[in-house]
């Protein structure tokens, strides 16, 4: 079963093997002298955006959970590689908007979301750590880094919140009476995507102004013809689930939670598609409160 809003098998099974190709390709090139030395450090960094998309593009086509473990091995060589030789390429000044998570809107997404499938998939010990000295940014975020901690309990936790929005909201359902999670859980399920389109505000710096919005947010609005898009699924709040054992019942179904990475053996928490195949037709078949 496809658990993507959109898209027909055809279309996954396409990308799914493109994205494959693609990082064999690379991974040969990478073996080769570089021909722009300054550059290899991000063109190795990004083969792990790449293994982060085919995780996301496999469980939107319907794949085992059990299955996307398997892609955090390479990733972590990957990310590993690429800061080494960053070491001798990046200043001081691009080091830290490179992985600063205040001023890198994607920086925190993708911590954020390899951090939560690395203990729904719950990945040996060892790559865990090697994973916690990639993302660091220790103390920075109060709720990243307590959702680390439920792991990793001498995590030094932030006082403040990064991006208030949308994270606010699922702080708020982590802080709140049993009885009233899951309520705001599905609050920020349904916040989620619409909020992560940050406001400009006066006096911001020329680097905030550049993540107002993850990379990946429009992509939706691009057409499968690109090939880009690989789902908008919130793993921030199946991580914090997984975390914190929130009731999650309320978000089951919904369009942007990847209910299934937390019942890996079944049944689908998604719901069957009809013939919402194209972002036009999803937003005929989508009701008002379950399109962001």
């Amino acid at each position: 079963m496809i658990r993507a809003p959109i898209g027909k098998k055809e279309y996954w099974d396409k990308w799914i093997d493109h994205k494959h190709i693609y990082i064999k390709e690379v991974q040969e090139r990478i073996k080769q002298p570089s021909g722009n030395p300054s550059y290899r450090p991000q063109y190795i960094f990004e083969l792990v955006i790449d293994y982060l998309k085919l995780i996301l593009r496999r469980y939107s086509r319907g794949d085992a959970v059990s299955e996307l473990a398997q892609y955090f091995s390479p990733l972590l060589d990957a990310w590993e590689k690429s800061e080494l030789l960053g070491k001798d390429v990046w200043t001081k000044e691009q080091q830290y908007t490179r992985h600063a998570w205040v001023v890198n809107l994607d920086s925190y997404n993708h911590c954020f979301w390899l951090v939560g499938l690395a203990l729904i998939l719950e990945i040996p010990e060892e790559q865990w750590q090697r994973l916690l000295v990639l993302i660091d940014n220790e103390g920075e975020d109060e709720l990243l880094d307590r959702v680390i901690a439920s792991r990793q309990s001498e995590r030094k936790i932030g006082n403040k919140l990064c991006y208030p929005k949308p994270y606010q909201r699922l702080l708020d359902a982590i802080n709140a009476p049993k009885e009233h999670q899951a309520k705001l859980l599905r609050e920020f399920v349904d916040k989620w995507y619409k909020e992560l389109k940050q406001p400009g505000k006066k006096g911001m710096t020329r680097y905030e102004s550049l993540y107002l919005y993850p990379y990946w947010y429009k992509y939706i609005d691009r057409g499968l013809e690109s090939g880009w898009y690989f789902g908008n699924w919130c793993i921030e709040a199946v991580a914090a689930v997984k975390a914190f054992g929130l009731d999650d019942l309320l978000c089951l179904g919904h369009e942007h939670y990847p209910g299934d990475l937390l019942r890996p053996n079944g049944p689908s928490t998604h719901q069957i598609r009809n013939k919402v195949s194209s972002p036009d037709n999803r937003k005929k078949a989508s009701s008002p409160n379950n399109r962001q």
